[in-house]
């Protein structure tokens, strides 16, 4: 029983000095370059080489919102699977959703439309 505790001293010691090392990895992120969309690129240095990774967000480019009853298909409320014809709407469904009802109504569906 004696033994065991200075292995599990020494296990612990030594997994806390390689977690070390993994988080002192060298890693540079620049700020966001000026655009329409937001890039990011991020440098990393491995054991294998530097690795660069480049990102670009797209732009949200979304219409005017459709009509309620484009969206329901004539019923009296929207789904979450109707709502993600219209990707504004599926995005905030849950914060419009005000019962978590997992559905719309359409007094909840025109609030909503007309702070977009």
């Amino acid at each position: 029983m004696k033994a065991r505790k200075p292995l599990l001293a020494i296990l612990t010691a030594g997994s806390l000095l390689f977690a070390g090392t993994l988080l002192a990895q060298d890693q540079s992120v620049p700020e966001s370059t000026a655009g329409t969309a937001a890039q990011h690129s991020a440098q990393f240095n491995t054991a294998q080489g530097q690795v660069t990774i480049n990102s670009v967000v797209p732009p949200a480019a979304s219409g005017p919102a459709p009509s309620f009853e484009q969206l329901s298909g004539g019923k009296r409320y929207i789904t979450e699977e109707q709502a993600s014809a219209y990707p504004p709407l599926a995005n905030d469904f849950s914060y419009v959703d005000k019962g978590h009802t997992g559905h719309i109504s359409k007094e909840q569906y025109e609030r909503w439309a007309n702070n977009q």
